[in-house]
Order: structure tokens, then C-alpha cells, then sequence
């Protein structure tokens, strides 16, 4: 009774504070877990924003997730509906015990869009600050956590505003193999000139993959899964080029986000060729060869861990083996209290 005593005083709190909340149905056999849309009011670059996610809470959750996905991603990239009891990192957490709220960066999903120029991977961490502070009062604690360029974000939120109690990091290093990224970014199109995003008021700043280049681009050396790769074809969304700049900047350790951390942060890489092997990336033969590539560019409050998911490439939530991972930030996760 208290418990639900609680719950109606945190959504009042949050709806008084400019936070709408909608309920989205929950998948069947999940009816301990409730998910609903929220829209965060958000302010970048003296506009006024809006973030999208979907925040699924499981009974009794005292830590919440917040999920940023990467370029060419939105939420969908978390909660994956191919083989969903293999792929759904939203599911294996919420099972877990903790609470996720998955959001479409700016630009992307149902978040607002605008004008290109104004997202950076800062002003995108500017933003998840604000939703941080949106539904921090519901839980005891929040972790910020991102894939490829959103891990960027993630960590610059952390490294800035302090107000997170874990960091987890996939999909990205501070070595970046710019012989292999390069030419992704270089077969990307601008989002109007792509039929799927017609209409939707995108400046030519956005950019998407062509057709049929995300197995190259974000799966190999993984499997080629047919159904697993037509529904990231379906989902595929932008990012404002704009947002590359700083993450550059960040993952060549340039700028000192990331020494600026203070809480715990765990890494989780694939065999991923855009920020592992040679001649740029990271060693990421192991997770101790990858913690002592990493550690360099982490203070020590960071208690950096890490872990490989071998096997697969970029976009490692599509992994056949991906409940490996899941498992290891699951169990991380509960070592925070």
C-alpha cells in the first residue's frame, strides 16, 4: 500500500513538473512491468524541446536506466522485437529488476526536431541531464547508459552534471578506428532524400544509411541474420552531422569528460572494427586487455569494468549471444546497492 502510496506521488510530481506520462501497452507476459511514454520538456541552445521514451518500471524497481541510443538509432535500438527474449535489452533489465527509460535522442523517434545545427553530442547531454532530473525523484538511483555516439553523450551528461550513480558504456572506446568508420559516415545520405523520412521536416544536417548497408555498417563480423537485419532496416533513423564533432573530439581524448566521472562506469564492446583492433582502435581481445586500454582515460573513482561480447560487431544488442552482455550489466547494476 505504501509502495503504491509512493507511486501516485511521484507521477503527480512528475505531471506537475511539465512531465507528461502516457500508458503504451506492456507485452504479454511482462504484466509485472508497467510502460508508459514520457515527454520531457527539455531546453538546448535557448530552445524549448521535447525528449521522447518509454519508461517501463517493474514492481518494486529502485533504479532506473536511462537509455541513450546511437547514430542512426532511436529507442527501438533497446527494446529489439526480433527474438525479443534474446535481443530486448529493455526486457532482460526490466526481468532483472530495474527500471528503463529509453529515449529517441533529439532529432530522432518522437522527440522533437530541430534545426540540425543545434545537436552536438553536448547539447544531447544537456538534454538527458534534464531527463535525468525528470525521474530522479521516482527512484533511488539512475544510470545513464548509451550505445556508440549516445555513450558519448552518456558520459558527457556524467562527467558535467554529477547526478547519476552508474555509467554503462557499449559500442564505444577512446581509440576510434577511423579507417573503418570514415566510410560508413561517408555512404551516408541526407534524411530528406530518403523516402521513410519524408515529411517529417528534417534539414538535409540529418543524415541516414543507404539501403542495405547497416549489415556492413553496424553488424559484421557477426552473423547475418535475416530477420534481425530487416527489422534494424525498418527501425533505421538520423543523426545531425553536427553530433559527430564532439564525439571525435571525445573518443580521441581530447576533451576531459571522461576523467571527470565519478561513479562507476562499465564498458561493453563487440568485435566491434570501429573502436577495436588495428591501426587506430583499442585492444579488445579480452576485458582485461580492453580495462587496460580504457583505464587511461578514467580517474580512479571510476572503478572502471569492462567486458567483450566476442562474436559480433558494432550494434551488439543484435547479437545471437547478446544475453551474455546483458547478464554482465544486470549483475553490475545490482553491485551499485
Amino acid at each position: 500500500m505504501r509502495w503504491s502510496r509512493f507511486r501516485r506521488f511521484c507521477a503527480t510530481a512528475l505531471l506537475a513538473a511539465g512531465v507528461c506520462l502516457l500508458p503504451t501497452p506492456v507485452p504479454a507476459g511482462a504484466a509485472p512491468v508497467t510502460c508508459q511514454d514520457l515527454r520531457v520538456p527539455v531546453t538546448i541552445a535557448g530552445t524549448a524541446q521535447t525528449v521522447h521514451g518509454t519508461l517501463c518500471t517493474p514492481r518494486g524497481a529502485k533504479t532506473v536506466q536511462v537509455l541513450v541510443p546511437g547514430g542512426t538509432y532511436n529507442s527501438s535500438y533497446w527494446d529489439i522485437s526480433f527474438t525479443p527474449e534474446v535481443r530486448s535489452f529493455r526486457a532482460a533489465m526490466n526481468k532483472a529488476g530495474f527500471a528503463t527509460l529509453a529515449v529517441d535522442r533529439l532529432g530522432t523517434g518522437s522527440s522533437s526536431k530541430p534545426p540540425s545545427a543545434l545537436l552536438t553530442a553536448t547539447t544531447q547531454a544537456h538534454a538527458m541531464h534534464q531527463v535525468v532530473g525528470a525521474v530522479r525523484p521516482q527512484f533511488e538511483k539512475v544510470i545513464i547508459g548509451g550505445h556508440s555516439i549516445g555513450a558519448a553523450m552518456a558520459m558527457i551528461e556524467a562527467g558535467t552534471f554529477h547526478d547519476v550513480d552508474g555509467v554503462l558504456v557499449t559500442g564505444m572506446t577512446h581509440r576510434m578506428n577511423l579507417t573503418t568508420v570514415l566510410p560508413v559516415l561517408a555512404n551516408m545520405i541526407p534524411a530528406p532524400l530518403d523516402p521513410k523520412f519524408l515529411g517529417r521536416g528534417l534539414d538535409v544536417g540529418y543524415l541516414t544509411t543507404g539501403g542495405g548497408t547497416r549489415y556492413s555498417a553496424f553488424h559484421r563480423p557477426g552473423p547475418n541474420v535475416p530477420g534481425a537485419i530487416s527489422w534494424d532496416e525498418s527501425t533505421k533513423d538520423v543523426f545531425a552531422a553536427t553530433e559527430s564533432v564532439d564525439t571525435l573530439v571525445l573518443t580521441n581524448a581530447l576533451i576531459p569528460a571522461t576523467r571527470l566521472i565519478d561513479v562507476p562506469v562499465l564498458l561493453v564492446v563487440g568485435d566491434d572494427t570501429h573502436f577495436c583492433g588495428p591501426p587506430l582502435g583499442s585492444d579488445c581481445s579480452s576485458a582485461e586487455a580492453l580495462r587496460r586500454s580504457e583505464a587511461p582515460y578514467f580517474s580512479a573513482a571510476a572503478e572502471l569494468r569492462t567486458h567483450v561480447l566476442h562474436g559480433y560487431g558494432h550494434s551488439i544488442n543484435y547479437a545471437p549471444n547478446a544475453p551474455q552482455y546483458h547478464g554482465v550489466v544486470a549483475q553490475w547494476a545490482a553491485s551499485l546497492g
